[in-house]
């Protein structure tokens, strides 16, 4: 099997080193990652300039590894085209949660998505961190748990996986469609001029069985997505309601 490793983090980041040596447990692996942190960059592609690739300035030993100048979705592109016939694409170990609402902007799961766009299989991988970062060893048992569970099953092509700082098992789950309150939190930086920060605040409790409720409790989130936003129920009722002239 051949495992193409990506993040949104960098090339840098610890997660994506914990992840690709996990990987070679399973298949012949390759990394190709952003040369900059590219978090929530969403399923950006690069369309304006050319992309370039060169060798890893970090060992990742016994994996050929390369940093792009490009988004997640670029480096899956980019490294499946420069390695032919890759099987799956792994994308993390994310250096912060990808759970409910959260999977529209991720960067880590546009790497999924976009191997699922060309034809091969997606995982989306993510832990939570804080001021510290995450204690990738001790979470190295159940991320080789995850991979074998889902490497095996090849129906399930666009998976995204969440773990907490201490499983205590693992959960299939749903996404958890939680709302929100977006703010612009003002501030000002040293040289005296106003800047903006973006951020969220939840509103309501996350239901059982959804992958934030999961998370919360101890449990690895394990969430089949698909590609196809049709929202099948609506579109039924329209049919039936107003179907449009012939």
């Amino acid at each position: 099997m051949r495992i193409l490793v990506t993040n949104d983090d960098g090339i840098y980041s610890p997660g994506i080193m914990a992840l690709a040596t996990a990987a070679t447990k399973f298949g012949e692996v390759r990394v190709v990652a952003p040369d900059v942190e590219q978090s929530s960059m969403g399923h950006a592609i690069t369309a304006t300039r050319p992309l370039h690739y060169k060798k890893s300035p970090i060992t990742f030993e016994g994996i050929e590894a390369y940093r792009v100048n490009g988004t997640p979705a670029d480096c899956v592109a980019l490294g499946s085209h420069l390695w032919s016939k890759v099987d799956v694409v792994l994308s993390g170990i994310n250096m912060g949660l990808n759970l409910g609402n959260s999977m529209w902007h991720s960067g880590t799961l546009a790497g999924a998505k976009q191997a699922v766009l060309l034809g091969m299989r997606g995982i989306a991988l993510s832990t939570p961190a804080g001021n510290t970062e995450p204690d990738f060893k001790k979470l190295e048992t159940w991320v080789e748990k995850a991979l074998a569970a889902l490497l095996e099953n090849p129906e399930l092509d666009l998976v995204n996986v969440n773990f907490p700082p201490e499983p205590k098992g693992m959960q299939w789950t749903r996404q958890s469609v939680r709302q929100y309150d977006g703010q612009v939190v003002p501030g000002t930086d040293p040289m005296g001029r106003k800047h903006y920060w973006f951020t969220v605040v939840p509103l309501e409790p996350a239901d059982e069985g959804t992958d934030r409720w999961a998370v919360e409790n101890g449990y690895v989130s394990i969430t089949p997505l698909r590609l196809d936003l049709t929202n099948e129920s609506q579109l039924m009722k329209a049919l039936q309601k107003q179907p449009m002239p012939a």
